[in-house]
């Protein structure tokens, strides 16, 4: 089955991000609370050149009224890929909705949610 590069937007990009965790991941192991495997990505990124974004800021509109609260995506990369880091058990759904929301507001088109909590690295991308 041949897997055509449309059903994968921005796969070269998001191929990169998940390189560079699994190689966080390989000298950190698992268990560590998230924002340690934040700074290591800012890191990770810094030394492979990738332009990146961390705690980005989005403001939330409703009917045209900016809302009084707004969210912060753990990092934007490329301009085009927002990457949300947890490290928990498992990822549940919810993990998944808050990601298509972050994606919405953004305008962005492609999600990766990493989680280091496991002893494997887990990978959700999300697309909108």
């Amino acid at each position: 089955m041949e897997i055509r590069q449309s059903n994968f937007p921005l796969k070269k990009e998001t191929d990169l991000i998940i390189n560079a965790a699994i190689e966080i991941h390989s000298h950190l192991g698992c268990g560590f609370l998230e924002i340690v495997y934040k700074d290591a990505f800012c890191i990770e990124l810094k030394n492979r050149g990738y332009f990146y974004e961390r705690e980005k800021l989005y403001q939330i509109y409703y009917k045209g009224i900016l809302l009084p609260h707004s969210f912060y995506a753990d990092f934007i990369i490329f301009d085009a890929v927002i990457l949300e880091i947890k490290s928990k058990s498992a990822l549940a759904s919810a993990d998944v909705a808050q990601t298509l929301n972050y994606l919405r507001c953004s305008g962005c088109k492609v999600g990766l949610i990493l989680n280091f909590g496991k002893p494997t690295l887990e990978i959700r991308r999300v697309v909108l």
